[in-house]
């Protein structure tokens, strides 16, 4: 009776093409379960859907339902076709397929498997299960080659009930015997709960993928938008320091253009004075010579009239000498010169900072989760150096200004405003900003292990690592760990490790502590707002005590 079904009556009306898995949704009509997903897929996400063909609309998102009638006989429609349009070799079991039990010779591919009989039939063998009523209460399903799966290996009959408690299918023997006070139902009630329970997990991965499909959509809208902001500010970077480069060339081109100018002019003074003096000099060699002449001669009368005529002469030439002193005025220049640089590069490296606390501030929508394993955190590791100029005098710095040593003696060091004096401390000489992670390897009985603002006080109480609202320290000790900041302590629980991680997220405003050893065991974490780009500083406690930044 089946087959006597027009075509067109099991074809789907989005694909035109017979029916394929073939789903009912509540109005009745069927389509292909793929075909109705990817059409409410691209509909508007304003969680009304429709019938492709009646325009009934529901709300919200309807669940559909497999059709096995629908699909048995667009099935058999197939085989049919196959059968009147091609030869039968065509379908012939070939290895790996599954042949029809009654062939004779030539098996053909089996259509359906019958429980009842406990073989599989090809399309010929299988007509009398569809057309005598003798066979109305035999149940056809995909053919397989797992049948005997089906049936009760203890009593051979088919596993038609569900044994709730034990969840396990069992057959009518099974439900009145060990499974007698179970609780049993139904095979197919059993399913058809668990195909509600599908539809109801379905319809929530679905409603997972649409939410999900709108968070990718809005993080490229967001991908977009950070790149045309990032292109943005590269180039108005670009441009501002372009132009300061400029601004300083052109200055350059200016003071030199004045030196030469200068230059041109006291030369110009200075070789009209010395052609004064070249002058000068030559005249007053002449008259030397005349003197000398005059000095030989034996004539009294005639050497005293010359000597009247030639002593006048020689007094006018008299001048007096000129004072030259070395020149210091373009070396003052060059002077003035490099103290203007000092002054913008001291104001372009306080500003920077900032700048690169602004860079790390740019977010996405999205908030990035804390890593949970070390290779997770390792991604985000700083190599950090410890600053000297920060470093108390009884901390010894060694291991490239990694490793930070309590020494019996005051270390020789210049004074600095940037020093402690009265905590046994040192900061990193690198800011941190953005996800960093990093490790502090301890020795000896106490180490805090800190974080500061790089202006916190380097004098008094304050100054102690964790003692102000400028500071968090985890204190690690050989029995027991506390965290302190703003002066407050709180004692801790967790694994003693001689290694300590620090993982900071400055945008999300995480800090957190991590005993390191085989594993990661969280030991605090910090919920706060950072205003200030932070340090990694030490506070070592007693002689011989160490804490060293390790290599990541």
């Amino acid at each position: 009776m089946a087959l006597q079904l027009g075509e067109e009556k099991l074809c789907c009306s989005v694909c035109r093409d017979l029916l394929n898995d073939p789903v009912t949704i509540p109005c009745g009509h069927s389509y292909c379960l793929s075909c109705i997903e990817r059409r409410w897929d691209e509909e508007d996400p304003k969680e009304i859907y429709s019938c492709p063909h009646c325009k009934q609309t529901f709300t919200p998102r309807p669940a559909v339902v497999k059709s096995a009638v629908i699909a048995d006989l667009v099935e058999a429609l197939k085989m049919k076709t196959r059968l009147q349009a091609a030869p039968a070799d065509h379908y012939c079991a070939a290895p790996g397929d599954i042949s029809c039990d009654f062939c004779t010779g030539r098996k053909l591919v089996a259509l359906k498997s019958c429980l009842m009989c406990r073989v599989s039939y090809c399309e010929h063998h299988l007509q009398p299960h569809y057309e005598s009523p003798a066979f109305e209460k035999h149940k056809l399903v995909d053919p397989s080659t797992d049948l005997q799966e089906k049936f009760c290996p203890r009593h051979n009959e088919v596993m038609k009930m569900f044994c709730r408690s034990d969840q396990q299918a069992i057959c009518i023997l099974c439900s009145m015997d060990e499974h007698k006070d179970h609780d049993t139902v139904s095979a197919a009630a059993e399913t058809n709960e668990k195909r509600k329970e599908l539809e109801m997990s379905r319809q929530k991965i679905q409603q997972r993928i649409q939410d999900r499909k709108k968070d990718v959509k809005v993080l490229q809208q967001e991908i977009e938008a950070i790149n045309r902001s990032a292109d943005e500010a590269v180039k108005g970077s670009e441009k501002i320091l372009t132009e300061l480069v400029s601004f300083i060339e052109k200055r350059s081109s200016d003071v030199k253009e004045q030196i030469r100018s200068q230059q041109k002019t006291e030369v110009s003074w200075a070789r009209e004075l010395e052609e004064k003096l070249e002058k000068e000099i030559a005249e007053l060699k002449r008259k030397d010579t005349e003197l000398e002449q005059l000095s030989h001669t034996d004539d009294h009368t005639e050497f005293l009239l010359k000597y009247l005529l030639l002593s006048d002469l020689g007094e006018s030439t008299d001048s007096p000498s000129l004072n030259i002193k070395p020149l210091k005025h373009f070396a003052d220049v060059t002077a003035a010169v490099s103290e203007a640089c000092d002054k913008l590069q001291d104001a372009l490296n306080d500003d920077w900072p900032k700048i690169l606390l602004r860079v790390t501030e740019v977010d996405v929508l999205l908030a990035q989760p804390e890593p949970e394993t070390r290779d997770e955190f390792l991604r985000y590791s700083r190599r950090i150096t410890l600053d000297p100029n920060t470093a108390n005098a009884w901390l010894s710095l060694s291991e490239g200004n990694r490793k930070a040593t309590v020494m019996r003696e005051k270390q020789l060091r210049c004074s600095h405003p940037d020093r402690f004096t009265d905590w046994l401390q040192v900061l990193s000489r690198e800011s941190l900003t953005g996800r960093c992670y990093w490790e502090v390897e301890r020795s000896g009985g106490g180490v805090s292990v800190a974080v500061a603002y790089e202006d916190i006080s380097r004098t008094g109480i304050e100054s102690g690592f964790g003692n102000s609202d400028m500071s968090w320290a985890l204190g690690c000790f050989d029995f027991t760990y506390y965290f302190r900041h703003n002066n407050v302590k709180t004692f801790l629980s967790g694994p003693q490790s001689s290694r300590v991680g620090v993982y900071l997220d400055h945008k999300a405003g995480t800090l957190s502590f991590y005993s390191v050893s085989e594993s990661m065991t969280l030991l605090h974490r910090v919920q706060t707002t950072f205003t200030q780009p932070l340090y990694a500083g030490f506070l070592v406690y007693w002689v011989g005590d160490a804490a060293e930044l390790c290599e990541l």
